[in-house]
């Protein structure tokens, strides 16, 4: 029987091929997703892959969505928190709706998708879990002052929850994605993103497949030892 991964916000983007690099691995996935719902029916008729929709900013319907998932598909073993929001604005001019929107789904959001399968890990002994940060949790951003501070915050969880599960064989890693060729950055006009690639030595944007690789390697049985690591995915424009 195939491992159960769970990855959030996974019927679109990066998430979506994250989704699909897994279930090519030979694991069973559940992708989630907030609310386009033509997105994820599409999504599942393309790949066969279940989707689920629910709010990750919110504990008890995480839950009840994990639950089902757990009911349909077996025990979670491996979660890639990767749903994630932006509402962009310069620090004295963003709302306290802002700052709670994308607090609530980027920080929050990981807690609630993780605690509920934690201690069927910790019983199980075994659990990979996988959070999708950011560079700009590394290095900040102009307007992203909730955003930075949510993707920063990740990092922390997953160094804690990296030394609370090493004794129940848990591995918590973090990827820090930098520019990656998605249709919302394809979307920006072309001069944006000639002026991003021109800050990123590689000369290129990031491909959604070549995160998803970094995922399947993390979550697998030869990265076992690897635990509360965070990989840095942005063509070498932000070193730490």
């Amino acid at each position: 029987m195939s491992r159960v991964a769970l990855v959030t916000g996974g019927s679109r983007g990066i998430g979506a091929a994250i989704s699909t690099a897994l279930k090519d691995a030979g694991y069973t996935v559940a992708a989630t997703y907030a609310g386009n719902d033509d997105a994820a029916a599409q999504f599942t008729e393309s790949t066969g892959i279940k989707t689920y929709k629910w709010n990750v900013a919110d504990y008890e319907d995480s839950k009840a969505g994990i639950a089902k998932v757990e009911e349909e598909l077996g025990p979670v073993e491996v979660v890639v928190a990767n749903a994630g929001i932006t509402r962009d604005a310069p620090f004295h001019k963003m709302t306290p709706d802002q700052w709670n929107e994308v607090v609530g789904t980027n920080l929050t959001g990981v807690f609630n998708t993780i605690h509920p399968v934690w201690p069927g890990m910790r019983d199980r002994k075994f659990g990979r879990i996988v959070v999708i940060s950011s560079i700009n949790g590394q290095k900040g951003q102009f307007a992203q002052v909730n955003y930075a501070a949510t993707k920063a915050g990740d990092l922390g969880i997953v160094k804690s929850l990296a030394q609370e599960g090493a004794r129940a064989n848990i591995t918590a890693n973090a990827i820090c994605p930098g520019y990656i060729a998605t249709d919302m950055v394809m979307a920006v006009p072309e001069k944006v993103r000639d002026s991003i690639v021109a800050q990123i030595p590689t000369g290129r944007l990031g491909e959604p497949e070549e995160i998803a690789r970094a995922v399947v390697f993390l979550v697998s049985d030869d990265a076992g030892f690897i635990n509360g690591s965070t990989i840095t995915a942005n063509g070498a424009q932000h070193l730490v």
